[in-house]
């Protein structure tokens, strides 16, 4: 049975010098031989039918232990990693030490493991204060508004009319605090109606005036109530470039219009509008809670060094995610950078931060899962991936990978993590 020996190095890498006995190298050179027979053609022999001694004397021992590594190698790593219970990141980095056919295999492997929360903060001892959301008068207009958007007539505006106090326009928009792009700032294709009151104080008033192709800078101050925290009350630098404007015909508000979408007159539609909207609004505050109590929770905690590979990763995704959110609206990825004058390197350096308060966060919620023995409940995970399953009865491949040990374990894993997160939140929301 192949042995191995451990070394702790620096950065949360690790690592082992494994020693595979040559008596279990073996069945896996006779595995290569017969692969190697099956795919030559050897005089005298039909395909993968020549024993392994014909094989060893055409290409050599040594040329069947390369053929037969990869299966050595990942057999004897895994079973060193679950030994050692290291939970690795990336990639190992393989170095073979002693190759010698007929003789014990000997070969390292460093590989990064998962950081550990070292001092995990008492979140019994924590509080995030609940806000009950309230639809106010001005949401149910602002959402019939909305309504009447999606009826309104639009006419393109002409070659080198401007932008005035009634039309739609569509821009792009960037927005930064400190010179850094804000989380969610972002967007290649953004519709403004000027007609109506805009949550920034100050904005739609930058826009009068501007012709279609042209850009403006300017700073604005965001509500001391705004939702995200990290640019309330905040002076926040915007670039913007007219692309499109279009005038508009709008249709009256009243129970005609009411009607024509279905409704039996415009107070009952205004009920349906402000059921719809609590809901919306009780949502958006159920994930406020649970941001604030995750970075409450990690901000008092401590980890250990988080490593280089692991946060690329976290960055790569954030990229990968904004890249989606962009070309979802129809625009292309590289138009986009150079329409807020960033590169992917930028971007990259931006989203350091956040990366970092991600895997934070991620780390925490695996390690309370373990200290409060948080359990996933088979049966409620057969239930729900059944429940999924049934959205696929004619597409037996989806059925396949939904059944997969693989999507099982990332079920269980997004159940755990809810299950957590209900856990907190009974214990720091007040």
């Amino acid at each position: 049975m192949a042995t191995h020996t451990r070394e702790d190095l620096e950065k949360n890498r690790v690592k082992l010098t494994i020693t595979v006995p040559k008596e279990e190298t073996r069945p896996h050179m006779e595995e290569a031989a017969k692969r190697l027979a099956q795919n030559t053609k050897i005089d005298g022999f039909r395909p993968g039918k020549a024993d392994y001694e014909v094989i060893r004397q055409k290409f050599g021992e040594m040329k069947i232990l390369e053929e037969a590594l990869e299966n050595i190698v990942r057999k004897t790593f895994v079973q060193a990693v679950l030994e050692q219970e290291i939970d690795t990141v990336g990639q190992p980095k393989i170095e073979m030490e002693k190759m010698v056919p007929s003789n014990d295999l000997v070969y390292t492997a460093e590989v990064t493991r998962m950081p550990k929360v070292t001092k995990l903060a008492d979140f019994k001892t924590l509080s995030v204060k609940a806000k009950k959301p309230e639809i106010e008068d001005k949401d149910i207009d602002l959402a019939l508004k909305d309504l009447q958007r999606m009826q309104t007539k639009e006419t393109r505006g002409k070659e080198g009319s401007i932008v005035d106090d009634q039309d739609k326009v569509v821009l792009s928009v960037n927005m930064k605090k400190d010179g850094v792009p804000v989380d969610g700032g972002q967007s290649p294709n953004h519709a403004i109606f000027l007609s109506e009151e805009y949550y920034i104080p100050g904005f739609k008033e930058q826009l009068l005036g501007l012709k279609e192709g042209e850009e403006k800078k300017f700073v604005l101050t965001f509500p001391e109530d705004h939702v995200q925290k990290m640019i309330a009350g905040a002076e926040v630098e915007f670039e913007v470039a007219i692309k499109e404007i279009f005038h508009l015909d709008l249709p009256e508000i009243n129970d005609e219009f009411a009607k024509s979408l279905g409704q039996k007159d415009l107070e009952t539609m205004k009920g349906l509008i402000r059921e719809n909207l609590q809901k919306e609004k009780d949502s958006e505050e159920k994930f406020r809670q649970e941001k604030e109590m995750l970075e409450l929770i990690a901000d008092k905690s401590r980890f250990e060094d988080i490593p280089d590979l692991l946060l690329n990763e976290e960055i790569n995704k954030m990229a990968h995610e904004l890249q989606h959110r962009v070309e979802d609206q129809g625009m292309e990825f590289d138009k986009y950078l150079e329409s807020i004058k960033r590169t992917l390197a930028d971007l990259k350096l931006d989203f350091t931060p956040q990366a970092l308060m991600r895997i934070k966060v991620a780390l925490l919620l695996s390690e309370i899962a373990r200290r409060e023995k948080v359990e996933v409940d088979q049966k409620e995970m057969d239930q729900e991936l059944d429940a999924l399953a049934e959205r696929y009865q004619d597409n037996e491949e989806a059925k396949k990978q939904i059944y997969s040990p693989v999507y099982r374990e990332y079920m269980e894993s997004m159940q755990r993590n809810r299950k957590v997160i209900d856990l907190l939140r009974n214990a720091m929301v007040k």
